[in-house]
């Protein structure tokens, strides 16, 4: 199903008819500030697995997860002082940051060592979708198996046909992905470059 919501005022009825599907263990794509995403909630482990088994991923490589605000991120991830400064000045935007998941993160979306990839994207549509679910969304690349980032919804809804529950059209993005930083231990270290611009942290 292909769904049109406006990217500034996303409509609530359409909105709220995305989130049931989430609830129901449905998979949605989605536009972010940077790539449309693929995801579910993080609290469906069925649904998780369906997103691990779409994107052929290994389990020991979690995937990123949204949430709404700073304080929504304080309930999933241990936030220092400086990791609440850090993402203060930079969110929301085109940034993941490696945190120290809290008790409420399900296992399968921590690494090995507790941590887990938290955003907080400039996009109204997305951020309207965790905020009327409750919970963050998992968010990983909606990509053709050769890693090509699909830029356009109408392609995503072809390519992952009845794979994907709801694919929400809001416009084209950027097609860069997000810069990631870990905060772990409170030192800053870039692991990717992306759109978010990184200076600060070199």
């Amino acid at each position: 199903m292909l769904i049109s919501i406006n990217p500034i005022t996303p409509q609530v009825r359409l909105v709220r008819s995305v989130v049931e599907v989430l609830r129901r263990g449905g998979i949605v794509a989605y536009p972010t500030d940077t790539v449309y995403g693929v995801g579910c909630d993080i609290m469906n482990k069925k649904a998780i697995e369906k997103v691990y088994l779409l994107k052929k991923r290994h389990k020991s490589k979690p995937f990123s997860f949204i949430c709404s605000d700073l304080k929504h991120i304080s309930h999933y991830a241990k936030v220092s002082n400086y990791a609440y400064k850090t993402m203060r000045r930079l969110l929301p935007g085109p940034y993941t940051f490696i945190l120290e998941g809290s008790k409420l993160v399900p296992k399968i979306m921590l690494t090995k060592r507790k941590t887990a990839g938290i955003r907080v994207p400039d996009n109204p549509i997305c951020l309207a979708l965790v905020q009327e679910l409750g919970n963050p969304i998992i968010t990983t690349s909606a990509t053709l198996p050769d890693d090509t980032i699909l830029h356009d919804a109408s392609l995503i809804h072809d390519f992952y046909n009845n794979r994907v529950d709801v694919v929400i059209d809001g416009g084209p993005t950027s097609g860069n992905p997000s810069s990631v930083i870990s905060l772990i231990n409170d030192v800053p270290e870039i692991i990717r470059k992306g759109k978010g611009d990184v200076s600060i942290f070199e």
